[in-house]
């Protein structure tokens, strides 16, 4: 694969869409469509997003006998899908600062202790370049709607066999499909 160029098409309020040209190893030209968090990006380097743009919250409850899961709304598949806790990292925040911010945010919980950090990932490979990482701990407190009116969600704390049960029949974010499917076997 050899870069030939990049070209902003589009940008919108959180992604900017933008054109990558290529050469194939045959000698064709080709363009690959991406979506960036980055609204300037303008060379083959800049794609190498260094800094992380989201934050993932894995949690338990204080027993370690409950994953937290969201089921929420999601317009891009307009359906509802189980995830974990997520969100930006704000200017000036670093991301467990956010993981305790998001959390609060979407659930109502305190993640009240951190038992590791998993860092960096890309959350949509195949047309992002979007950097996340996990923030694992325990959450206790009390559900609380989200504060957010553009966010539906509805966060639970599930048993290993409920986890096994929804993975079954229910649609997952792919992290938290895998993620969950590992928990729940150990």
């Amino acid at each position: 694969m050899k870069f030939k160029g990049l070209t902003k098409r589009e940008e919108g309020k959180f992604i900017t869409r933008y054109d990558i040209t290529y050469e194939t190893v045959d000698n064709k030209e080709k363009v690959y469509e991406i979506i960036s968090r980055q609204k300037d990006l303008d060379s083959f380097e800049a794609l190498h997003n260094k800094k992380a743009d989201a934050v993932v919250i894995i949690a338990t409850d204080e027993s370690g006998g409950k994953i937290l899961v969201n089921k929420e709304f999601r317009l891009a598949v307009g359906d509802w899908v189980y995830n974990f806790p997520a969100g930006l990292i704000d200017d000036g925040e670093e991301p467990i600062e956010s993981a305790k911010r998001e959390l609060g945010e979407e659930t109502g919980l305190e993640l009240y202790e951190i038992d590791d950090f998993i860092g960096p990932s890309y959350s949509a490979v195949g047309f992002s370049n979007e950097i996340n990482v996990c923030v694992v701990g325990k959450a206790r407190g009390e559900f609380h709607e989200s504060t957010s009116t553009v966010e539906e969600i509805e966060p639970g704390w599930y048993t290993k066999k409920q986890i096994r049960e929804l993975l079954k029949t229910e649609r997952f974010a792919a992290r938290t499909q895998g993620y969950c499917y590992m928990w729940s076997r150990t």
